[in-house]
């Protein structure tokens, strides 16, 4: 405990500090000397990386000051460039001020004045970019502890060396608590301390001449060695919420050997109270009298070295990206803890309320009969929320799709992503939203009898992983670390940090995260990513590999037996032997089939064979093939067709209604296929912006819903829509006999179930084509598209099709549903803020309720483009048209508060 008669020192101790964006030499600035300010700019979060002239607003906080930001002397007046100094500009961001002679003679301050604080806004010579305020601490003498360094945790009986410094010669003390143990006069001072009590002890170096004594202290906790105690059998690793007040804590942490709970209910600082039970590998710790629905941020300290956030929480705080997600998409965050911890936190809360699920027990559709949309929530619309997909969901139900696959919505690096960058398996990343709105989005699909997948990346991690930075060093996996190989065996196809899927933990972790997201989040299976990868056998992925195919078949067994009608499917995409005995095993599989159907559409027919879309083509007992044309791995087929579709005389494929046109071909020779099928993102409106466009292939990509104005887009949709509904109404579609024939110019296949039977034809070539077909049976049938019917007098047909021509023949007439489209403009609202038009082109406007008093806009890598200074208005009007395309961010202030807003600049 702090003792008493060092209460006063803590007090007024001066913690010499620097901002982060700033050294200085010498590194304890003295106010009679010179001293020169280095200024990295690409550490600074408003300024940003900057490389062009920078000015100094500077001036000082001194005793006279009233306030710690109550600037004195300042230099000359915000923009003057002719007498504010001007930093030199040495390269990479880093610029440098010398400030001489001294301090004193600089700012021109009487020599009766105490100097505190250096004070700097950073501008450009415009003064449109600035940096936040940066002080420096200033004394005529300072003293400051350099041993230890960066170490708050000691065991008991461990001695280390303690050092302070001074900036002018002094008398220089060195205390522990109240205990004098080293005193000389001089610029240093060092003794060597055995640290035999346990508890929180505080570290002082004082410093005194004739006129001032200044302090440094550093607090630090001293281990008094393990308490073992066996852990009760029903806490769980992780969080474990005892009652509304109290909770269990428990971290599986092999080879450690203290941890210590830090977090608000202890002030953030490692005490005796606070230190982890251990058993075995397990730490554990039960906290009581916490408040009923109040949400507390903590992390584990291990060894005192190292802090992380608890591997399995449901909610994290990370220092870069929160600040980044607006009150629109998560109100009411929890902020970060900056100012007294660092790295990600995980946050706890006792007492939640249950979510009251209306579709508790959701039955999933035939596996024969899915359709299966994929969709990015960053990018599907402008908001990227869940509550933005959920409010679209009449969209996706008349479109007649019955699954839903999200790709990863778990917390990942960074906020726009993919998602193929996993951070915490069993966090909902924020940046989408609070969790309960994807538990809406989830139950609501249901009640529209749409099953929900969730992408989940288990092949690898990446830094920001408690699992991995518990054993790693200097960002390399240590070989005790027992989730992770130290080098993927399979290293031409790994990403991050390898997981060991024959390690019995990973297996464990494996089964905890699937079971979580079942039963927590009521989803209905998963897509695996990149499922090769899921092997030590040495090589590139794509050799049959048994152990791969044990470790596979395992995990699924593992989901069924906790949801037996659960929807396991793997991007395996390896040697068809291999994913044939998965698929027999159940498990679905993706069928990348972009190469066939893109030749297909541009009209190169001699490479269109879409026969490999068939299971049964592959030597599969079970109709087990998610085929696809597109995922988000591709380039999308519209935007090729656009730019290379062939053309003879007047039919030509980059026409953008024959381009479209080429994608109803497409789809009536995909969807009714036998076996579940999937649909990439707004393929049904024929997207054509490239994977590539609006900041490369991982950038953010516009949702184009005006794209429903368009008729001839809205006629695709409605052609997708007809082939879904006719997929999951009608028995023809699950055939118990089929026939086909997918290479040529002319393509068709034949479905019957009983007496009921489909024929489609259809011409990929830029010329009319002839075809003969054997239909099953004489007789009438219906054409579905003309909605008309023919009468054929024998089974053998021949038919003149027109370029680009596609038919349906049925022998039962089926209904045509109404399909509908939703075309309502999108505008993106942050509370009382309105921004329009979105996407912009030359001009976006910004109106409010409330008066602004300031607008900023930067660039989706951070960059501020543009800064209104004071404006006091609720209408304002920014020029974009000389701007590059891509995604800007908003942020606008009103009474202290700041919104932020997105808009998308085509």
């Amino acid at each position: 405990m702090f003792p008493k008669s060092f209460i006063i020192i803590f007090l007024l101790a001066l913690a010499f500090s620097v901002n982060a964006q700033i050294t200085t030499s010498p590194e304890l600035p003295l106010a009679d000397q010179k001293v020169t300010i280095t200024f990295d700019s690409s550490k600074e979060d408003r300024l940003g990386y900057y490389t062009d002239d920078l000015y100094a607003h500077t001036g000082l906080i001194t005793k006279s000051s009233a306030s710690d930001t109550d600037w004195k002397y300042v230099i000359e007046n915000w923009g003057n460039n002719t007498t504010q100094p001007k930093l030199t500009n040495k390269g990479n961001g880093i610029y440098e001020l010398e400030i001489s002679p001294d301090i004193y003679t600089f700012y021109d301050v009487p020599a009766e004045e105490k100097i505190l604080k250096l004070a700097f806004v950073f501008r450009s010579s415009d003064s449109k970019k600035q940096s936040d305020n940066l002080y420096v601490d200033v004394s005529s003498l300072t003293v400051k502890i350099t041993e230890p360094s960066n170490k708050s945790f000691f065991n008991l009986n461990e001695s280390a060396n303690i050092s302070a410094t001074a900036t002018k010669d002094a008398a220089l003390k060195l205390f522990i608590n109240d205990e004098v143990i080293a005193q000389e006069n001089g610029t240093a001072i060092s003794a060597n301390y055995l640290f035999n009590q346990g508890g929180q002890t505080w570290i002082i170096a004082e410093a005194a001449d004739d006129t001032e004594i200044e302090r440094d202290s550093v607090l630090v906790f001293v281990s008094d060695g393990i308490v073992t105690v066996p852990k009760p059998k029903e806490y769980r690793k992780g969080i474990n919420y005892i009652s509304d007040n109290s909770v269990a804590l428990v971290l599986w942490a092999p080879l450690k050997d203290s941890v210590s709970v830090i977090g608000d209910f202890n002030d953030w600082k490692a005490t005796k109270e606070y230190k982890m039970n251990k058993d075995g590998f397990y730490f554990w710790l039960e906290i009581s009298n916490l408040e009923k629905g109040k949400e507390y941020a903590f992390q584990y300290f291990i060894d005192g070295e190292i802090k992380i956030a608890d591997p399995y929480a449901e909610k994290i705080l990370n220092p870069w990206d929160d600040k980044y997600i607006s009150s629109s998409v998560y109100p009411d965050l929890m902020p970060y803890p900056g100012s007294i911890t660092s790295g990600i936190v995980s946050v706890l809360q006792p007492g939640q309320d249950e979510f009251n699920w209306e579709v508790p027990d959701f039955q999933i559709p035939d596996k024969s009969k899915l359709v299966i949309y994929e969709l990015l929530v960053r990018d599907f619309k402008e908001e990227h929320t869940f509550k933005a997909v959920r409010e679209k969901l009449d969209y996706l139900e008349n479109l007649r799709i019955n699954v839903l696959e999200l790709m990863p919505v778990n917390e990942f690096e960074g906020n726009s992503s993919w998602g193929y960058n996993p951070a915490f398996y069993f966090a909902p990343d924020k940046y989408y939203g609070p969790k309960n709105e994807l538990k809406k989005l989830i139950d609501e699909c249901h009640k529209r009898g749409i099953a929900v997948v969730i992408d989940m990346v288990l092949n690898h991690s990446y830094g920001q992983s408690p699992f991995v930075q518990m054993y790693m060093n200097n960002w390399i996996i240590l070989p005790e670390n027992p989730w992770y190989n130290v080098t993927s065996p399979n290293s031409a196809y790994s990403w991050g940090y390898d997981f060991n899927h024959e390690a019995d933990v990973v297996k464990e972790l494996v089964d905890s995260v699937n079971s979580f997201w079942m039963n927590e989040y009521k989803v209905d299976g998963f897509r695996f990513d990149f499922t090769k990868g899921f092997t030590n056998t040495p090589g590139d992925g794509w050799a049959y590999d048994a152990s791969r195919i044990q470790i596979l078949e395992r995990m699924a067994n593992e989901i069924w037996a906790r949801k037996n009608d659960a929807l396991v499917i793997l991007e395996h995409l390896s040697e068809n032997k291999e994913e044939t005995e998965l698929a027999n095993h159940g498990i679905l599989l993706w069928g990348n089939m972009h190469g066939s159907y893109e030749q297909a559409a541009t009209g190169n027919t001699g490479s269109s064979d879409l026969s490999w879309a068939i299971y049964s083509e592959r030597g599969w007992n079970e109709p087990n093939l998610v085929s696809y044309p597109e995922s988000h791995d591709e380039e999308r087929i519209m935007y090729t067709i656009k730019q290379s579709g062939l053309s003879s005389g007047d039919y030509n494929i980059k026409n953008l209604n024959t381009a479209l046109d080429r994608i109803e071909l497409n789809s009536l020779f995909h969807l009714p296929l036998p076996g579940p099928k999937m649909i990439w993102q707004f393929g049904e409106r024929g997207y054509d912006v490239s994977i590539n466009d609006f900041g490369g292939r991982l950038g953010e990509k516009p949702p184009y819903w005006n794209y429903l104005d368009d008729s001839n887009r809205t006629d695709v949709y409605k052609v997708m829509a007809k082939l879904n509904e006719l997929k999951q109404t009608y028995e023809e579609f699950t055939p118990d006999d089929f026939d086909y024939n997918l290479t040529g110019s002319v393509k068709w296949y034949r479905l019957s179930n009983g007496n009921n039977h489909v024929v489609a034809l259809g011409n990929f070539d830029i010329t009319q084509k002839n075809v003969t077909v054997t239909f099953p049976a004489s007789g009438k049938w219906y054409r579905y598209f003309s909605r008309d019917s023919v009468e054929f007098d024998a089974p053998q047909q021949t038919f003149t099709l027109a370029p680009g021509e596609y038919r349906l023949y049925s022998t039962r007439k089926f209904i045509d549903p109404d399909i509908s489209t939703d075309a309502r403009d999108i505008k993106i609202q942050s509370e009382n803020i309105l921004l329009y038009p979105n996407p912009a082109q030359t001009e976006i406007n910004i109106t409010s309720s409330n008066v602004m008093s300031e607008i900023r806009i930067f660039s989706a890598s951070g960059r501020v483009i543009y800064q209104s200074g004071f404006v006091n208005m609720m209408d304002k009007k920014v020029n974009v048209d000389s701007w590059e395309a891509g995604v800007y961010i908003v942020q606008v202030v009103q009474n202290n508060k700041t919104s932020s807003l997105k808009f998308l600049k085509h």
